[in-house]
């Protein structure tokens, strides 16, 4: 399988992205489906509708399930998330949104959250400015060279968003980083084609 990232034809992008629902199905896992929709069609706009934009603690919970479901399930942290106050949750996502633009500021203010980890808190953030901060994923920072072996840190995820928005000029168009991250996860088939990035 030829690698995405290195094909410049936008056609093929495309047809990536367009496969992301079917890959989504293929995953066969409960659940991953109904709350991918969610997470894409309807948590965007919801937090976008509030005066001052912020996550409650009931969608953290549901998107650590979704990012968990799209990737490695890791039941303790789910229940740290779950056990976070509910004003805790509103309070420190109010002001992680609010330090929207900065690379990284948002991420590690909600990665404040018992929990929440860069690539949760990526998640939250890339659902309210998915044209500034894709979803944090291992199978498609694998996909970016010189990007190295994944760390979970600051540093790490700013390089990664930064890869990922320049590819997404490059691509033009309605292109974001969360759609460039999309069409990569989809072109490896998810977690259930991890082997394709095997060395």
């Amino acid at each position: 399988m030829g690698s995405l990232w290195l094909n410049d034809s936008t056609a093929a992008w495309r047809d990536a992205l367009a496969s992301y629902d079917d890959v989504v199905a293929r995953q066969g896992v409960a659940r991953l489906a109904e709350l991918d929709r969610w997470y894409r069609d309807e948590l965007p706009g919801a937090i976008a509708a509030r005066r001052e934009p912020h996550v409650t603690h009931d969608e953290l919970v549901r998107l650590t399930e979704w990012k968990m479901a799209r990737g490695v399930w890791r039941a303790p942290n789910l229940v740290l998330v779950r056990g976070n106050d509910a004003k805790l949750v509103t309070q420190t996502s109010t002001e992680a949104l609010a330090a929207v633009p900065h690379p990284t500021k948002p991420i590690a203010t909600l990665a404040t959250l018992a929990g929440v980890g860069p690539a949760t808190a990526s998640a939250a953030v890339s659902a309210f400015a998915p044209e500034r901060y894709p979803f944090f994923d291992e199978l498609v920072a694998a996909q970016v060279p010189r990007l190295g072996a994944v760390k979970w840190t600051m540093p790490y995820y700013a390089t990664y968003a930064d890869k990922l928005r320049e590819r997404a000029a490059a691509l033009g168009g309605e292109w974001t980083p969360t759609t460039v991250e999309r069409a990569l996860w989809a072109a490896v088939g998810g977690k259930a084609g991890k082997k394709a990035l095997a060395p």
